[in-house]
C-alpha cells in the first residue's frame, strides 16, 4: 500500500512512518520542519526515516498551493494519513494566524488534491480538545461539540466540517480521529510529560496548572500507531456498525474516532510516576488554571474497539519508563541534575 503522511517529522507522524515502512507499506510524506520547537529533534526523527528506501520525502508546508496537488498526480497514493497541523493550545493564543495557515488553509489544500485524485482512504487528525468544554464524559463521536475553548481547537473541530463537506461532495472515505494526550520516544518538548520530565531531571520547578487538579486520557504513542495501522483498511461506508455509538455520517462516508487510552490519570499520579521513574521529586509550582485549558479528558474507545477489535493496553508505568529511558539516552548531554 502506498501511503502519504504530512507532518511526518512529527511525533506522531515518525512513530507512525516507522512503523507502515516496517509493515512493508511504501510512504512518501511531506514536513516543513518548521521551529516552532527544537528542530534537531524533528531532523533526528527524519534521519531514522531515510533510511528506509521505500521513504520518500518533501520538506514544503502543506498550505503551499500547488505542493499537495502534484504529490498526488504524480504518486499513487491509496492512503492517506494527515498529522500535519500547527499544535497547541496555549501557543494559538498569541499565534492565532499561524493556525489558520497551517490547520485550515492546508487541510483546504490536502482536500482539493485529494478530489482530484482520490485515494481509497483519508485518515485526518483532529483532537480531544475538540470536545471544549463538554462534562459528560467519557467523552463520545456522536457527542456534540460546539464550544472549543482554544483557538486550536477551533481550528480542528472547523477541519472536520470541512472534511465532512468533501466527504458528501466528493464521496471521499474520511475518517476524522481525535487524539488524547499522546506520550512517549522522541515525543513533542512543549507538551507537559516532555517538560516534566526535562524539569525534573534538571531540578528546576514545574507549572501545575489548576493546582494540579487535572485529568489527562494519557495515551502511549505506540497505542495511537497501533490504532491507525488498524483503521487504514476501515474505510467509512454506508452501514454503521452500531446504532448506539457509531459516528458515521447519515449522508457522507465519514466518521470521527476517538484514540484515547480510556483510563484517565490524575495529573499529580502522572508526576509521581516520573518522579519514580526518575529517581528524585518535582519541584511543583502550583498555579491557577490556563486559558483556553479543560479540567479533564477521558475517551470512550468502544467505536476504535468495533471498528479494529484493538484498544491501547500499555500500562502508564510502562510507558513513562520507556519515556525516560529515551530521554535520558537522546539528552544525556544537556542534563545537569542539580
Amino acid at each position: 500500500m502506498h501511503i502519504l503522511i504530512t507532518g511526518v517529522a512529527g511525533f506522531i507522524g515518525a512513530n507512525t512512518a516507522s512503523q507502515l515502512l516496517a509493515l512493508g507499506h511504501k510512504v512518501s510524506s511531506i514536513d516543513d520542519l518548521n521551529d516552532y520547537y527544537d528542530p534537531n529533534l524533528k531532523a533526528g526523527r527524519l534521519a531514522r526515516l531515510l533510511e528506509n528506501e521505500q521513504f520518500y520525502f518533501i520538506k514544503a508546508g502543506i498550505q503551499e498551493p500547488g505542493v499537495l496537488k502534484n504529490i498526488f498526480k504524480n504518486k499513487s497514493i491509496d492512503v492517506v494519513i494527515h498529522l500535519a497541523a500547527q499544535a497547541g493550545v496555549r501557543y494559538s493564543i498569541d499565534n492565532p494566524r499561524v493556525y489558520l495557515e497551517s490547520n485550515l488553509v492546508g487541510t483546504f489544500e490536502l482536500l482539493e488534491a485529494a478530489r482530484n485524485n482520490p485515494p481509497k482512504h483519508m485518515l485526518l487528525a483532529s483532537t480531544s480538545s475538540a470536545y471544549g468544554a463538554n462534562t459528560d464524559m467519557p467523552y463520545r463521536e456522536t457527542q456534540k461539540a460546539d464550544h472549543q475553548m482554544s483557538f486550536y481547537a477551533a481550528t480542528k473541530k472547523a477541519t472536520e466540517a470541512m472534511a465532512h463537506s468533501y466527504a458528501h461532495l466528493y464521496q471521499l472515505p474520511i475518517t476524522m480521529f481525535r487524539f488524547f494526550t499522546v506520550y512517549g520516544p522522541w515525543g513533542r518538548p512543549d507538551m507537559a510529560p516532555m517538560k516534566f520530565t526535562n524539569r525534573i531531571l534538571n531540578g528546576s520547578p514545574i507549572d501545575i496548572y489548576n493546582h494540579g487538579e487535572m485529568k489527562r486520557d494519557f495515551t502511549y504513542v505506540d497505542d495511537v500507531v497501533n490504532a491507525l495501522s488498524l483503521l487504514l483498511n476501515k474505510a467509512p461506508g454506508k452501514t454503521p456498525i452500531s446504532a448506539k455509538f457509531d459516528s458515521l455520517s447519515p449522508v457522507a462516508p465519514f466518521r470521527v474516532v476517538n484514540i484515547g487510552n480510556n483510563r484517565p490519570v490524575q495529573l499529580k499520579d502522572f508526576i509521581t510516576a516520573l518522579e519514580k521513574e526518575i529517581g528524585r521529586k518535582a519541584i511543583q509550582n502550583l498555579m491557577d488554571m490556563q486559558p483556553g485549558d479543560v479540567p479533564a479528558t477521558w475517551a470512550d474507545t468502544r467505536l476504535l474497539q468495533a471498528l479494529t477489535g484493538y484498544s491501547p493496553t500499555t500500562d502508564l508505568c510502562e510507558g513513562v519508563k520507556s519515556l525516560v529511558d529515551w530521554y535520558l539516552d537522546y539528552y544525556r548531554d544537556a542534563i545537569s541534575c542539580k
